[in-house]
């Protein structure tokens, strides 16, 4: 170990989680070889002397081995450059007004609780909502092992189709939210110099729903970044300077990620195939009526029961896209 390794103590702290997860990994294969060696010498002993009951503990075995199997082969697609890393995502409401922020809340409630199974902390940085009901957009923090990995393949545009809850002849709508997934990168990562020159820097009064600080005090911030055109929002912290403060990592977040861009030319592979949020360009979609069922257009993956997925059990899709290989 190097002299000055605990100086940086994020930087270590880092390659110390490196090592943990290739350690598990070890773990794992080895655990799994042990148990498919001893289940090849039950099989032996049944052979010589079949036992109902040592048959039902293989088979039990068996099953819980390719369990096993198949969540290791999830965790070892991961091996992407970024994938290990925590996730922002952006959420946009796009073509069908109402019924489209309706949407936009139901995808963003849909990711809280895929974070709530997995033990991931989301944490909101902006919300903006509709004029009647639902969000036209939100931006939240996800931290944990894997989950850009996990979450990039939710990029792109999901299409609803439903009988409208805002409409008094119930007629059947159709409504796109758009999600992005960019990485979230380790401030340790991020060596992005940002003049105050380049900066737009506004404040107003948060709006939503409850808090002390609501619409009373000018505590939000919205930072625009002149040369790009980027702008982030922060207005769920208590005070303007911490509002400031997020705002600013997750706008260097941003030009970190475009510098990477232009640097290993892979825009694509890094922001996603980001269409226009209407007809013809969903990645996913959810029919509710007048059937049941959840089909993702890249890996033809199916789920009919819609209410299962909306309520976080999105797994299926997206070990069904990493086994596809993108």
């Amino acid at each position: 170990m190097l002299p000055n390794f605990w100086d940086d103590r994020k930087k270590s702290q880092a390659v110390f989680d490196e090592l943990n997860t290739l350690k598990r990994n070890y773990e794992a294969v080895t655990n799994l070889k042990d148990e498919i060696e001893s289940n090849m010498e039950m099989i032996q002993l049944l052979k010589d002397a079949p036992d109902v009951e040592l048959q039902e503990m293989l088979s039990d075995s068996i099953k819980d081995i390719k369990e096993k199997l198949e969540s290791l082969e999830i965790t070892l697609l991961l091996d992407g450059k970024y994938d290990s890393l925590g996730a922002i995502i952006e959420i946009h409401s796009g073509a069908g007004g109402t019924e489209a922020c309706d949407w936009a809340n139901m995808l963003y409630r849909m990711y809280t609780r895929w974070c709530e199974k997995n033990h991931f902390k989301i944490e909101e940085v902006s919300c903006e909502p509709g004029d009647e009901a639902g969000i036209k957009s939100v931006t939240a923090l996800i931290s944990g092992m894997n989950v850009f990995g996990y979450l990039k393949c939710e990029r792109g545009v999901h299409r609803l189709v439903r009988i409208s809850p805002f409409d008094s002849n119930s007629r059947r709508h159709t409504s796109f939210a758009s999600v992005e997934v960019t990485p979230l990168f380790d401030g340790t990562d991020v060596d992005i110099e940002i003049k105050d020159s380049d900066l737009k820097i506004d404040v107003y009064r948060s709006s939503g729903a409850g808090g002390q600080h609501v619409n009373k005090t000018e505590s939000a911030v919205r930072i625009t970044h002149l040369p790009t055109g980027i702008v982030v929002t922060c207005q769920n912290e208590r005070s303007q300077i911490q509002n400031r403060e997020r705002a600013m990592e997750v706008l260097k977040n941003k030009l970190y990620q475009l510098e990477l861009q232009k640097r290993e030319e892979k825009m694509q592979e890094m922001k996603g195939d980001m269409k226009k949020i209407d007809f013809g360009s969903q990645i996913r979609s959810y029919v509710m009526h007048p059937y049941s069922l959840v089909k993702d257009h890249r890996t033809n993956f199916e789920n009919a029961n819609v209410q299962d997925v909306l309520d976080g059990n999105i797994d299926a899709f997206i070990n069904a896209y990493l086994k596809r290989g993108e």
